[in-house]
């Protein structure tokens, strides 16, 4: 999908001043680590950033070096190994004959819109009930695009499925779900960006919860211990972190081995190996006005500091709805918050670092409600393939086991 960078910049000019400052700031943060040979890690959220594109925007940002590591949810992890973004049909299941408490709430029935060669794939791996197709096609029902795999029959009931064997292949390898699976996935998704370009992609502990079975199959496949110390590794390098419409992101951040904000201490105080989010950017881009709030009451002197000091509840004292990674991001000196749509902000970031480093960039995402938003997720949807199970026993059986 060619990318039209007049449109990103006058999605840019629309902007208040104020958040255009804060997009020129860390656009700038981001050339001057690169140029310095330093790190960038994302932390992303599921939701939006599957919806607006930015999940294939990153993907592009790793395969062209811009970005060196990504944690991320399993939520993710599941749509990216169903394709990000499907078109599903939704029917009302009751008439199809599938028992009622299996149906979500309103008795909607989902299939997944695909072609004949990809569903004669899926029924090699699986039995398909191609009757079961037909009647839900012939019926009356909507379609819309949504996030990839999840509940639409036969591609969510597929991942979950090959979630189970993915685990015991990691667990077996000793290898994590997120670097088995990416093995498999499509290369403009951010698992399989990570493995073919040396990237790591790991679910953060906050963020196991979710993606149905493919949860509890990352949970599974590597101790936590282990996750915790990956993620500690990705941020230690890092010189720059950007977090993207994520909730929770304080225990991912500042985990059990960072000092900085305190949480660390007794792991260094035990003689174990500790990293410092001091001196480090930490960007989040959230819509939450409470963010800048609460960043601007730290700066102007110190409040979410010597409140945290004195043991005092920062709910009432700041007289804001006060998330908990609020004051981790806020005590930062090197914290920027950036109150803007993820889907907005993101292009924008793209295209600038890219263009200023002189970086071709095939894919730029847009803003979901746009046209040319539209066109992307049209565009993911036909154009990003769900997991190749062929291909990721072939890279697997390409490495050498430990014996």
């Amino acid at each position: 999908m060619k990318p039209d960078f007049s449109v990103i910049e006058r999605s840019y000019r629309e902007l208040e001043e104020r958040t255009r400052e804060r997009l020129d700031q860390v656009v700038d943060a981001m050339k001057e680590v690169l140029k310095a040979g330093g790190e960038i890690v994302v932390v992303t959220g599921s939701g939006p950033n599957i919806h607006e594109g930015v999940t294939t925007q990153i993907a592009e940002l790793i395969s062209k070096g811009i970005v060196h590591g990504v944690i991320t949810s399993s939520a993710v992890i599941a749509h990216e190994m169903a394709g990000s973004l499907d078109r599903v049909k939704r029917v009302d299941g009751h008439p199809l004959g599938i028992a009622a408490e299996l149906l979500p709430r309103g008795g909607l029935f989902e299939l997944t819109l695909v072609e004949d060669p990809l569903l004669d794939s899926v029924s090699e791996e699986m039995p398909v009930d191609r009757e079961l197709i037909r009647r839900v096609r012939e019926a009356h029902g909507e379609e819309i695009i949504k996030a990839a795999g999840n509940m639409g029959y036969p591609m969510g009931l597929r991942t979950e499925r090959l979630a189970m064997e993915i685990e015991s292949l990691a667990r077996t390898r000793g290898l994590s779900f997120e670097e088995v699976a990416g093995m498999g996935a499509d290369p403009r998704t951010m698992i399989g960006a990570g493995v073919l370009n040396g990237c790591p992609v790991r679910v953060s502990v906050p963020q196991l919860v979710g993606g149905g079975m493919v949860g509890v199959c990352i949970g599974d496949s590597i101790p936590i211990r282990r996750r915790s110390a990956d993620i500690a590794g990705m941020i230690e390098r890092a010189s720059m972190i950007i977090e993207s419409g994520v909730a929770l992101s304080q225990e991912i951040h500042d985990g059990p081995f960072e000092t900085y904000t305190g949480h660390g201490i007794w792991s260094g105080w035990e003689g174990r190996r500790t990293y410092s989010l001091e001196k480090k950017i930490l960007v989040r881009i959230d819509l939450d006005e409470n963010l800048q709030t609460v960043w601007e009451l730290e700066r102007s002197g110190g409040e979410v500091q010597e409140t945290i000091d004195r043991g005092l509840p920062k709910t009432k004292t700041f007289k804001v709805p006060f998330r908990m990674e609020m004051s981790g991001f806020a005590r930062l000196e090197g914290s920027i918050p950036v109150v803007c749509d993820l889907g907005v902000a993101w292009p924008i970031i793209a295209a600038r670092v890219a263009g200023a480093l002189g970086i071709g960039l095939d894919f730029v995402s847009y803003p979901q409600e746009t046209p040319e938003g539209k066109t992307m997720r049209e565009w993911i949807v036909d154009s990003v393939e769900p997991i190749d199970r062929h291909r990721l026993y072939e890279r697997l059986n390409a490495i050498p086991e430990k014996r």
